[in-house]
């Protein structure tokens, strides 16, 4: 069953799509020029590198998110140390989707990580793998991903220029960071 519930941060993710569209920032008008000539349908083709999971799967369609899309795409982007699942919040998908469309890639974008369980977070941090506290990766509102055969500056620059959410670049790594959080960028 949906929930037709406005949650405080999907209220303010609206009020922030509305304000780009109406001209204040790119990646709105760019998403819509992308879905009208995809026909309102938003896919993501996917591997995970650490499950070897791999998908393509419609999480958009006709103007509505598909709860099932979602829920597929969740699933792979669980915590892979627990197997725990979280919601992916649509900003961050829809922000990959965007990404994936300026980039023309037509391969499937390798996913290093989506959410990360709060366990799962702090014993990276014990490790000192340099990873945030309150990590959007514990909210399901970042994902770690590669463009395999595309330049990671390449990717980062893309990233950069749609001015939406976080952009984590490791290039030692061989992936950038996207969240759904407040603009910003590091690496």
């Amino acid at each position: 069953m949906k929930n037709t519930n406005l949650s405080r941060r999907h209220f303010i993710a609206a009020a922030s799509g509305v304000a780009f569209a109406a001209g204040f920032g790119a990646p709105a008008v760019a998403l819509a020029a992308t879905t009208k000539a995809s026909n309102n349908r938003r896919q993501l083709a996917m591997h995970h590198i650490h499950t070897g999971e791999s998908a393509t799967l419609v999480y958009f369609d006709n103007g509505h998110y598909l709860d099932d899309g979602i829920a597929e795409i969740s699933h792979l982007l669980r915590d892979f140390r627990t197997n725990e699942v979280i919601a992916m919040d649509r900003a961050v998908l829809d922000q990959l989707y965007l990404l994936n469309s300026q980039l023309g890639f037509a391969k499937p974008m390798e996913i290093i990580g989506g959410y990360r369980s709060p366990k799962t977070n702090e014993k990276l941090r014990q490790e000192g793998r340099g990873v945030a506290k309150r990590s959007y990766h514990m909210k399901g509102q970042a994902i770690d991903v590669a463009f395999p055969g595309t330049s990671l500056a390449k990717v980062r620059q893309a990233a950069l220029s749609m001015k939406a959410g976080g952009v984590g670049y490791y290039p030692k790594s061989g992936f950038i960071h996207l969240d759904s959080g407040p603009f910003r960028s590091w690496g």
